[in-house]
C-alpha cells in the first residue's frame, strides 16, 4: 500500500548498526589467559594515567571562558604538552603501540574543520587526544568523572539536547569558531552522527558543511584481525569492548589526513551537496561502499521481533518526508490516538490532496504532495488516511509495532462488529512491514479455516505470541524471494521451519 521510488535490494548486505563477535577456540584461550595476566596490568596503568592527567586538565581549565579565546600563556602551553604525552602513554598502555599517521594535518587557518569517518568506537577519541582539537560533545559528557574534565579541557562545542534549538545553536557555534581565521583550535566532527561497524559510509549530517568553509577529510582504520573495538547499537557493550581490547596483544590503528577540500560556490549554497561530495571522497579512500542510511534510520533498520520490518525502503522515504515537514518532531502517542480517532470517523472514505492537507492542518506543498503520492491511490487520486496514520505510527515507534497494530485495529473495527477483514489486515501489514500484496491465507487457515471472515486484535495478538516467526512462516507476499505454493507460506529467508503441521 506504500510505494517507493528507491531501487535496489530491500536489505543492506551488512547492517551498519550491528556488530557480532565470534571467537575461535584459540582466541578464547588467548582472551582467557590475557584476562588474568595482561588485562589487570593494562587497566591499572590506563586508569592511573587518566588520574595523572586530571589535575593538569583541571588546572588549565580554571577561569577559562567557553566563548572567548584568551592568549595561550606559557604554563598552559606546558600543560598542553604534558597532557599530550600522558594521553599517548595511556593509549600505548592500552595496546595502541604504533599509530600509523598518513598525510599531513592542515593548520587551522587552512581548514578549521576536520571531518572524521567512519565513526565506529569510542577509541576514535585517539586522534582528538593526540592533537587536542575541539570536538562536538553532549553536555552530559562534562559530568563524567575524570574523563569529563579532559573533555572540557579541549573546549568542545557542547550540545544541549534538552534545548529544542540545540541543533541551530550548535551549528552557529561551529560557524563562529570556524570563521575565526585560525584563532580557535580545529574542530573534529564525525558527520555520520553515530557509530557503525565500518561496513560502509552512512549519510553525513550537514552541520560541518553549513559554514561553507574548506574542510580536511580524515579517515580512520582499525586493521586488526579480531575486531574488538567496534561499538554499535547492537553488539558488545562499552565495558566488554574495553575488556576485549585490553586483552589483545596489539591494537593497530591508522589515521589518514586527506587533502583539504575547498567547496565550490554551489556547494557553499548547498551544504547537503557539499557533504555528499566529501563523503564520496572519504569512501573512496577507505575503499568502502556508500550506504544510503543515516542516524535517523537506525530504529527502522534494527526493528526486531515477530513483526520486524521486512523492507524499509518505502518507510524510510516516508520518514524522511515527514521529518522535513516537521510532522515527526510533533508526533506523540496522544497525537497518534487523536489522528486514529479522526481517521476512524471517515470509515475509509478517500481523501484527495486538499483533504489530506486539511487533515494535517498544513498547506499544499510539493513535499506534502510527495507524501500523499506514496500511498496507494484509488479513483480520483484519493488515499485512505488510515494508511498514513499506520505509517506514521510505524516510523514513530518501530520497536513497538504491536502498539501500531492495535491502533490500526481500532481504526478498522466498528462498534457493531469487531475484527478486521482479511484484505484489511493485509493492507495494515503491508504498510507496517514494507511488503507488497500480502496474502494471509495461512493465518486464517490456522485460526479457524477457510470460512473465517474476520479476525480480532486479541486473536491475532495471541497467535503472534505463539509464533515468534510469524512473518516468515505465515505471511506470503510479492517481494518474498522464496514465494512458492505450499500448504503454508514458506520462510522469507529460504529456510524450512518444521512444525507440528509438517
Amino acid at each position: 500500500m506504500m510505494k517507493s521510488s528507491n531501487s535496489g535490494s530491500s536489505r543492506v548486505a551488512a547492517n551498519p548498526f550491528v556488530h557480532e563477535l565470534t571467537f575461535t577456540m584459540a582466541e578464547k584461550i588467548q582472551i582467557g589467559l590475557m584476562s588474568v595476566t595482561l588485562f589487570p596490568v593494562r587497566l591499572l596503568l590506563v586508569s592511573s594515567l587518566m588520574l595523572i592527567a586530571w589535575p593538569f586538565a583541571f588546572t588549565a581549565s580554571l577561569g577559562r571562558s567557553e566563548f572567548v579565546l584568551e592568549p595561550q600563556s606559557w604554563w598552559r602551553r606546558f600543560i598542553d604538552l604534558c597532557l599530550r604525552v600522558i594521553m599517548r602513554a595511556m593509549w600505548f598502555c592500552g595496546g595502541f603501540h604504533w599509530i600509523k599517521v598518513k598525510g599531513q594535518r592542515a593548520p587551522p587557518s587552512e581548514a578549521a574543520i576536520l571531518t572524521m569517518a567512519p565513526h565506529s568506537t569510542y577509541f576514535d577519541a585517539i586522534p582528538v587526544t593526540l592533537t587536542m582539537c575541539s570536538m562536538v560533545a553532549k553536555l552530559e559528557s562534562r559530568s563524567i568523572p575524570v574523563w569529563g574534565t579532559l573533555i572540557s579541557y579541549i573546549r568542545p562545542v557542547f550540545v544541549f539536547r534538552s534545548d529544542p534549538d540545540s541543533r541551530r545553536k550548535t551549528v552557529e557555534e561551529i560557524k563562529r569558531r570556524a570563521c575565526s581565521g585560525g584563532e580557535w583550535p580545529q574542530i573534529m566532527i564525525f558527520p555520520e552522527g553515530t557509530c557503525t561497524n565500518r561496513s560502509g559510509v552512512i549519510l553525513f549530517k550537514a552541520g560541518a558543511f553549513i559554514p561553507g568553509l574548506p574542510v580536511q577529510p580524515v579517515v580512520l582504520r582499525y586493521p586488526n584481525k579480531l575486531d574488538t573495538v567496534t561499538w554499535t547499537w547492537h553488539g558488545p557493550g562499552a565495558l566488554k569492548i574495553l575488556w576485549l581490547t585490553l586483552c589483545q596483544p596489539h591494537n593497530p590503528m591508522e589515521i589518514e589526513y586527506l587533502p583539504v577540500y575547498t567547496p565550490s560556490d554551489e556547494e557553499k549554497e548547498n551544504p547537503a551537496l557539499f557533504a555528499t561530495n566529501v563523503r564520496q571522497i572519504m569512501a573512496k579512500a577507505l575503499d568502502l561502499p556508500l550506504t544510503d542510511l543515516s542516524f535517523d534510520d537506525r530504529e527502522l533498520i534494527l526493528s526486531q521481533g515477530p513483526l520486524g520490518i521486512y523492507d524499509y525502503r518505502s518507510l524510510r522515504e516516508f520518514h524522511l518526508l515527514v521529518r522535513r515537514l516537521g510532522l515527526r518532531a510533533g508526533t506523540t502517542d496522544c497525537v497518534l490516538e487523536e489522528q486514529a480517532r479522526r481517521a476512524r470517523k471517515l470509515q475509509g472514505d478517500g481523501l484527495a490532496l486538499e483533504g489530506f492537507a486539511q487533515f494535517l492542518d498544513l498547506p499544499v506543498t510539493d513535499m506534502l504532495t510527495q507524501v500523499h503520492s506514496l500511498f496507494q491511490q484509488c479513483e480520483g487520486g484519493q488515499i485512505d488516511i488510515r494508511h498514513y496514520v499506520i505509517a506514521l505510527s510505524t516510523v514513530h515507534r518501530p520497536s513497538k509495532l504491536m502498539e501500531t497494530l492495535k491502533l490500526a485495529f481500532k481504526m478498522y473495527e466498528n462498534e457493531e462488529n469487531s475484527g478486521v477483514l482479511r484484505e484489511e489486515l493485509a493492507a495494515i501489514l503491508e504498510i507496517m512491514l514494507g511488503v507488497k500484496e500480502g496474502e494471509l491465507s495461512g493465518v486464517f487457515l490456522e485460526l479457524g479455516g477457510v470460512d473465517t471472515a474476520k479476525i480480532t486484535y486479541d486473536e491475532l495478538h495471541h497467535f503472534i505470541e505463539q509464533h515468534p516467526f510469524f512473518v516468515r512462516d505465515y505471511l506470503e507476499f510479492k517481494n518474498n524471494p522464496s514465494k512458492t505454493c505450499h500448504e503454508r507460506p514458506p520462510s522469507s529467508n529460504g529456510q524450512s521451519h518444521h512444525s507440528k503441521h509438517d
